[in-house]
């Protein structure tokens, strides 16, 4: 099935994806990669409110090369990053924020699989396709903690047409990678007993 969603999402909107679905975004989405994610959750353990709501919202796991032009952000490239590297903090960012989709490339282990169940959903976006995923950011809405650097900072970027993005974890427990991963297992064991 192919879908088009604007942001925020709803429980009922990712309710509605399988994996292997293909969905377009349109609206806010918000970067954040290893340091951000640290930030966030610093920020829930001292009990402070983080600077951004990401009630409802989606997650791109993405540094993007940006510049300046006329006082004005505009972005570049923006190639999704390698989700594995979230798994641990994305388990703590599932359980305290309603979080409906992260984007990312590579998928995630099985325990964000289970935290996403019921809740929010990973869409996988093809690596290599920076310069493709920039022409869909209409506009550069602002920069939150831009002293972690520039891939690092949480971009708030309008997008249109995001995509097209996989569903690789939907919100039901399934998860494409571990299919793959089984069958290759599998593979592997049959040749090599």
């Amino acid at each position: 099935m192919k879908y088009q969603f604007n942001t925020p999402l709803s429980k009922e909107d990712i309710m509605e994806l399988n994996v292997g679905d293909e969905v377009y975004l349109s609206g806010i989405i918000y970067t954040a990669r290893d340091k951000a994610h640290m930030r966030i959750m610093e920020y829930r353990k001292e009990s402070k409110k983080i600077p951004f709501s990401l009630e409802n919202q989606v997650i791109y796991h993405c540094g993007p090369l940006v510049k300046k032009l006329d006082s004005k952000w505009k972005v570049v490239a923006a190639g999704p990053t390698t989700s594995a590297r979230m798994n641990r903090a994305a388990v703590p960012l599932l359980q305290n924020f309603d979080v409906r989709a992260l984007i990312g490339k590579g998928g995630m282990d099985g325990k964000v699989t289970e935290a996403m169940r019921e809740k929010c959903v990973y869409l996988a976006y093809t690596g290599g396709c920076a310069a493709t995923a920039a022409e869909t950011i209409t506009s550069v809405k602002d920069v939150i903690w831009l002293d972690l650097g520039v891939p690092e900072a949480v971009w708030v970027l309008e997008v249109e047409k995001f995509g097209p993005l996989l569903v690789g974890i939907d919100a039901h427990g399934n998860s494409i990678f571990s299919k793959v991963e089984e069958e290759v297992n599998k593979h592997f064991s049959d040749m090599f007993p």
